[in-house]
């Protein structure tokens, strides 16, 4: 009997027995995918307290980050916040400095006195106490710092640059100059190092 006589039940035999083949086939491939995949998870569950050391360092360099960018925010604000409160100052006392001027004439012309005299007195206290410090006296040295010179001369009196005169006198709170002191300056006679020497 050959193959055409045997019909279609010949057939479905020949197919059935491919069948568990291409079976067994799909089955080791399945276990090859799941062997990989398990080996891959194996050593994240092998080790839990590995895997928590590396998320605790993990945490721990985001806090440590963190931390930081706090701190240099908050040394920012305050900087900033004092840089504010400096220039407000220097914006108020710069314009009682007219004030003061007027004030320092009275002074020298004898007519501070009476209750002008508590009044001034107090507003000197207060501007003082703001951290305003006045500067120029007659005899200082010479900082072109500090100093704006009006006029220049000669003296044989100096030996290096000095102020003579205070014509409006200076300002300043802390190291910032608020007002420089207009003076007239005086240098030391041309020859008189020459022959101290």
């Amino acid at each position: 009997m050959t193959s055409h006589d045997q019909g279609p039940d010949a057939n479905a035999e020949e197919v059935a027995s491919q069948a568990p083949a291409e079976a067994e086939t799909e089955t080791a491939a399945e276990d090859v995918i799941t062997e990989d995949v398990t080996s891959a998870e194996a050593p994240a569950t092998e080790d839990p307290v590995a895997v928590a050391r590396a998320e605790l360092a993990e945490r721990t360099l985001d806090l440590q980050r963190l931390q930081a960018e706090y701190v240099n925010y908050k040394r920012r604000v305050d900087r900033d916040r004092d840089l504010v409160r400096e220039n407000a100052q220097v914006t108020v006392l710069s314009a009682l400095l007219p004030v003061l001027d007027d004030i320092d004439r009275a002074r020298e012309h004898g007519e501070l006195e009476g209750g002008f005299k508590a009044v001034a007195d107090s507003l000197m206290g207060v501007v003082t106490g703001l951290g305003l410090v006045r500067f120029g006296e007659s005899g200082d040295e010479f900082d072109p710092n500090l100093h704006e010179a009006l006029m220049h001369g000669h003296s044989p009196h100096v030996t290096t640059t000095t102020c003579q005169d205070i014509v409006q006198a200076g300002y300043r709170i802390g190291e910032r100059v608020v007002r420089a002191a207009k003076v007239t300056v005086v240098d030391p006679e041309p020859g008189a190092n020459a022959t101290d020497s």
